[in-house]
């Protein structure tokens, strides 16, 4: 079993930056997949972008591309989203999922509860 916590969220202005983490316990780091998705009030949960095992290779949505970009920190068990130049749409709550897929994951078998990030204009 794979336990996931996000932190980082919270009320920012529109314009601002934020990093948001999801520490991930359980099971070994370096064999899982992470990904980052949200989920609006009243909108569907959206995919953001993800990695693949270890971490070598990101991939991400077209509508976050060149704004959002993940990395991770193996010695701290750590995934990491940081999020620029942040819009009011981009409010939404925020989950961390982890997956043992290999390559590009189609599906995620962990997450994390959620933070929330609002975003003022």
């Amino acid at each position: 079993q794979v336990q996931l916590v996000e932190s980082g969220g919270g009320l920012v202005q529109a314009g601002d930056p934020l990093k948001l983490s999801c520490t991930a316990s359980g099971r070994t780091f370096s064999s899982l997949a992470m990904g980052w998705f949200r989920q609006a009030p009243g909108k569907e949960r959206e995919f953001l972008g993800g990695d693949n095992r270890g971490g070598g290779s990101t991939y991400y949505a077209d509508s976050v591309k060149g704004r959002f970009a993940i990395s991770r920190d193996s010695a701290k068990n750590t995934v990491y989203l940081h999020m620029g130049y942040l819009k009011p749409e981009d409010t939404a709550v925020y989950y961390c999922a982890a997956s043992r897929c290999v390559g590009l994951c189609t599906g995620y078998e962990y997450w994390g509860q959620g933070t929330q990030v609002t975003v003022s204009s």
